[in-house]
């Protein structure tokens, strides 16, 4: 059963400790998440780096604690393997408010916010249920000492799981309100009515706010008894704040620069760390002398176990301490090692158990069948900001900025590292400069703690582009097998598609046939890879639509009249006949433009559903050419923030063509050969089209995430019209025309 706890600080004094300076009230077992610190408190004041009752007033002024705690919204929330995006408990704080006598209201949430727009939707999810502006709401996000556990920010799942957490936490809080103030006037609290953060009676004679709430010692007395689990929310037709475009709250401090990145944060006494690294993946350290780096002013040499680092009074002396310390190095060779160019074989020769064969062979006696292999590159994350995290001890306590997806993990994984308790360890994430799935460790974090541990004083770690492009995981390459049979209508007899090594995500069909067999099969990936935008189901969905493209040819039917002709699911229906509406799919068939193609793909994810339409003109040689259109159709049910989802819909295209058209590791003998933007070339403005977005808001629809799916679409795409354009199939990431085509 749901409860409702707070506490009163209306006084210095008034049900809290009474050293001004103590430990915070023991209050749930988790004394310091119920005391929220804004960002706008000194965090980096020497004397401390845990917030005492004092810093806490300071930075909220007198108010009324709350602490609603409800249940895990589980209904839209899948299962996911080791636990990453889930909270850790069988419940969740879903919301944690103060609320202040002058009516500004401090939610929290363990959610980060790193580009993707958490910050602006989860304030509107608070404003819109407490019926307050968006401008009176503050979010403390991602701090493992403050803030509850909403699970780690992965897999799309703000939208559906934290922002129903949050409005039913700040809706709770809403009929508190009600029930205060219907209690001081003697009235029924149903027959009360809270707009612009005040509550009235029928007659508008009577009228009170948050703030008045807050300053009422006899507050408390309302919350002893539980939340119904089902607490009311807003019905969607109600809405003032959700499903409006509003800006993100902090976006003057990004602009302006006042906003302290994970890399920009900075300590009292604070030294810059560099870490060796080995010359290849495998390679052991056989030896090393020291003398040389230890011999420079202020810098301190750390070696234990595989750990050999520096920390210095500069970046610029932390650099040459460890060239000092790379000349004097020697290792031990690297076993051998897979290489980019035979990456493919190496993935079928290392599939666990084999590749499977097709079970359905024999259908082609019946009709006719196709079989082919797509191969998907490792690509990497390419965020703005590279792994940074700044690491500093006091009173055998650790606390750690950094950027991270996973707050909790990253905190688990310090805890473990350097041999504290969990409860001794705090991680605070500010927002910070891109992850696209690829921040979910702490490698940069563990390895700054153990720099500060050692040298005694905090530690900056920052890691280059050359660490990040060479150290961090990859999205995971990929080898899909595919196979099909139609009969002598052109409808789909049997479907066989294995994925190795890229993951199983959506590895499923969405059309309908009558055999299918769809399987992912796990391999000795060359490289480490983890998350990434869609993960796998990028790998899935190229390979998939561009077989679909293969088999509708094979058929001597249209692309999108095959496809509609085998989707059952209305909402892939809906985008797909909506992108191609927008597009002019129809008389763009017709006209054949000499050079010019165009292709479209469709795909679903997390809930959500896209479609894209594209064209394609060869250059003049033929042997290159140019995305010169995607228009695209997305649906993720009801929409928040249209003007955000436009951008993250805008961002996902853009970053999909990078794979697509260039973005490709390359590695040999243990060592990547790309390691730089100047090698690794992401997306230029000239390689971006005319990009035409149509988002179709479906209020009937619960809020699916919308961070990921419109990537999945992109690729299969401009694969598709580069074959109406050049007769060519390309049959892998990235798309490249061959030199003979």
């Amino acid at each position: 059963m749901d409860t409702l706890t707070t506490l009163t600080a209306n006084h210095p004094d008034q049900a809290l400790t009474t050293d001004p300076d103590g430990p915070l009230p023991d209050v749930m077992d988790n004394p310091s998440a119920i005391f929220p610190v804004t960002m706008d408190i000194d965090l980096q004041d020497e004397s401390s780096s845990s917030p005492s009752r004092r810093d806490v007033l300071r930075a909220l002024g007198a108010g009324l604690m709350i602490a609603v705690l409800a249940e895990t919204a589980r209904a839209q929330v899948p299962p996911r393997r080791g636990g990453f995006g889930r909270n850790s408990g069988p419940s969740t704080i879903a919301a944690r408010l103060h609320i202040g006598q002058d009516g500004i209201i401090t939610v929290m949430t363990g959610k980060v916010e790193c580009g993707q727009g958490a910050r602006a939707e989860l304030t509107q999810a608070a404003a819109e249920e407490l019926r307050v502006a968006a401008d009176q709401v503050r979010l403390i996000m991602a701090d493992t000492q403050l803030a509850p556990d909403d699970g780690g920010t992965s897999g799309s799942q703000t939208t559906p799981s934290t922002v129903p957490s949050i409005r039913r936490g700040c809706a709770a809080a809403r009929n508190m309100l009600c029930t205060f103030a219907g209690r001081k006037w003697n009235v029924d609290p149903k027959t009360l009515d809270v707009r612009d953060g005040k509550v009235s009676d029928v007659g508008g004679k009577q009228a009170m706010g948050y703030g008045d709430l807050a300053a009422d010692k006899d507050a408390a007395k309302l919350l002893d008894g539980p939340i119904p689990r089902d607490v009311a929310l807003s019905a969607v037709g109600s809405w003032k704040v959700m499903g409006t475009s509003i800006a993100r709250p902090n976006a003057r401090d990004l602009v302006t620069g006042a906003h302290q990145y994970p890399s920009d944060i900075r300590r009292p006494g604070m030294l810059y760390g560099k870490v060796l690294r080995p010359p290849a993946y495998g390679a052991t350290l056989a030896s090393i002398n020291t003398a040389a780096a230890k011999a420079m002013a202020g810098v301190i040499v750390v070696q234990e176990q595989n750990l050999v680092g520096v920390a210095a009074p500069t970046s610029f002396r932390a650099t040459a301490a460890i060239e000092a310390l790379a000349t004097a190095a020697k290792w031990n060779p690297a076993p051998p090692q897979a290489s980019s160019e035979k990456l493919f074989e190496h993935l079928r020769q290392t599939a666990r158990g084999g590749v499977p064969k097709n079970p359905y062979a024999d259908e082609a006696k019946n009709g006719k069948s196709l079989a082919q292999s797509y191969h998907v590159a490792y690509v990497q994350h390419a965020p703005l900001e590279p792994r940074a995290a700044v690491a500093e001890w006091a009173d055998g306590k650790l606390t750690v900025w950094t950027g991270t997806q996973q707050p909790s993990r990253v905190k688990s994984e310090l805890a473990s590292a350097t041999g504290v308790s969990g409860d001794h360890v705090r991680v605070i994430v500010p927002d910070f400069g891109g992850a696209f799935g690829g921040k979910h460790t702490g490698e940069c974090a563990v390895e700054a703690a153990r720099l500060a541990k050692a040298a005694g004083k905090p530690v900056s770690l920052r890691w280059s582009r050359e660490e990040e492009f060479t150290w961090a995981y990859f999205r995971p390459a990929g080898l899909i097998d595919a196979a099909a049979s139609i009969d002598d209508k052109g409808t789909l007899t049997s479907w066989h598609f294995i994925n190795v090594n890229s993951g199983g995500n959506e590895v499923q069909t969405p059309y309908r046939v009558a055999k299918s067999e769809c399987k992912f099969v796990s391999a000795d990936p060359p490289l480490k890879h983890g998350s990434y935008r869609a993960l796998a189901v990028t790998a899935n969905n190229f390979a998939r639509e561009s077989f679909m493209d293969e088999m509708a040819h094979l058929a001597g039917r249209d692309p999108l009249e095959f496809r509609l002709a085998h989707l059952d699911e209305p909402r892939l229906k809906a985008v797909l006949q909506e992108a191609a509406k927008q597009f002019g799919w129809a008389g763009r068939v017709k006209k054949k433009e000499p050079n010019v193609g165009i292709g479209l793909s469709c795909g679903t994810d997390k809930g959500s559903f896209v479609a894209a339409c594209a064209e394609v003109k060869l250059d003049d040689d033929r042997k290159g050419y140019k995305v010169t259109h995607i228009c695209q159709a997305f649906e993720c049910g009801k929409i928040i923030n249209p003007e955000n989802l436009n951008r993250q819909v805008g961002g996902a295209i853009v970053m999909g063509l990078g794979p697509a058209l260039r973005e490709e590791m390359q590695f040999a003998d243990g060592k990547v050969l790309n390691a730089s933007f100047g090698d690794y070339k992401v997306p230029r403005f000239k390689d971006v089209p005319v990009l035409d977005i149509h988002l179709m808001d479906r209020p009937d629809l619960p809020s699916a995430g919308a961070g990921e799916t419109p990537i999945i679409a992109v690729a299969p795409a401009i694969a598709n019209a580069l074959f109406a354009a050049s007769g060519v199939r390309v049959r892998q990431m990235p798309i490249r025309l061959p030199a003979t085509a």
